[in-house]
């Protein structure tokens, strides 16, 4: 999904089986709080057996408020979620991933209550429910109308696993020397090393192969002969983080070995300029 300002948006869809739950949801509780009222009219005395337009006029008003202005009422103060879609952790957005006003609200409205869910559909859903399946993005005639889709908020937490140095490698990578190692190349094996469950097998090998040439060329002493690729990037960036956790002091990491360690360096001194040179008068090179 791209917005106006060409920021490009990954939002995941709601699939139509959790739609459907939050409109069985929602359709409970309007429909209850329809008995509701119309039991409370009757009590009241509002409904009167010997009128039946005065009964018709109120139960027509009754379902316009409870089956088009309580939705749109809802939706538009919460930005696009009901009853059903807070349950269900569901939220409709616009098709550039931007929260829904009043005028998306009261489409979506109208056009369920009239289209997808309603008179059109005989009070099925079966409008609603045939436009979902035919749409890629799972809109239904309300949503084409309104220029809105219905996405997921709680999308659940993928915690990338932790990169382990492998037992045969152990020797090799404490005595690799790192230095040389680009930050953006690093950066890249370790995206490969998330992403391998996701790649076509022999992509998977032609990548790792790449990284694992490129990650050799700036590491010494080079990795024993017949090293898998994965295994080779696994151990290098296992091997960087454990060092630059012990020498940033991060809680979880064991200091490095005394023959890693780097010797302390004392701050750079100021050394004034020799006698004889012009003043500085801020155009010229800083010393």
């Amino acid at each position: 999904m791209i917005t106006g300002d060409a920021v490009v948006l990954e939002l995941r869809l709601a699939r139509l089986a959790s739609r459907a739950v939050a409109l069985a949801i929602d359709l409970a509780v309007m429909v209850l709080a329809f008995l509701l009222v119309l039991g409370l009219a009757a009590v009241t005395g509002a409904l009167y057996p010997t009128d039946p337009a005065l009964a018709a006029a109120i139960g027509l008003v009754v379902t316009i408020v409870v089956f088009v202005v309580y939705p749109v009422t809802l939706e538009t103060l919460t930005r696009g979620r009901s009853l059903g879609k807070m349950a269900l952790g569901l939220r409709v957005v616009r098709d550039d991933g931007g929260p829904i006003r009043f005028r998306h609200a009261l489409s979506r409205g109208l056009a369920g209550f009239v289209l997808d869910f309603g008179v059109f559909s005989a009070f099925t859903g079966a409008v609603g429910l045939i436009s979902s399946l035919l749409s890629e993005k799972g809109q239904r005639v309300g949503d084409r109308l309104a220029g809105t889709v219905v996405v997921r908020e709680r999308v659940p937490e993928v915690r990338p696993s932790e990169v382990l140095v492998p037992p045969a490698l152990a020797a090799w990578a404490a005595s690799v020397a790192l230095s040389q190692l680009p930050d953006a190349l690093a950066l890249s094996a370790r995206q490969f090393l998330h992403r391998t469950r996701d790649l076509d097998p022999q992509a998977r090998a032609q990548l790792g192969m790449r990284l694992a040439g490129e990650v050799a060329a700036h590491v010494s002493p080079p990795p024993p002969i017949g090293t898998p690729a994965e295994h080779l990037l696994a151990a290098v960036l296992a091997e960087r983080t454990r060092r630059e956790g012990a020498r940033l002091g991060a809680h979880g990491y064991q200091g490095a070995p005394d023959h890693q360690a780097a010797p302390d360096r004392e701050p750079p001194q100021h050394v004034p300029p020799p006698a004889g040179d012009p003043p500085h008068d801020g155009f010229d090179l800083p010393r």
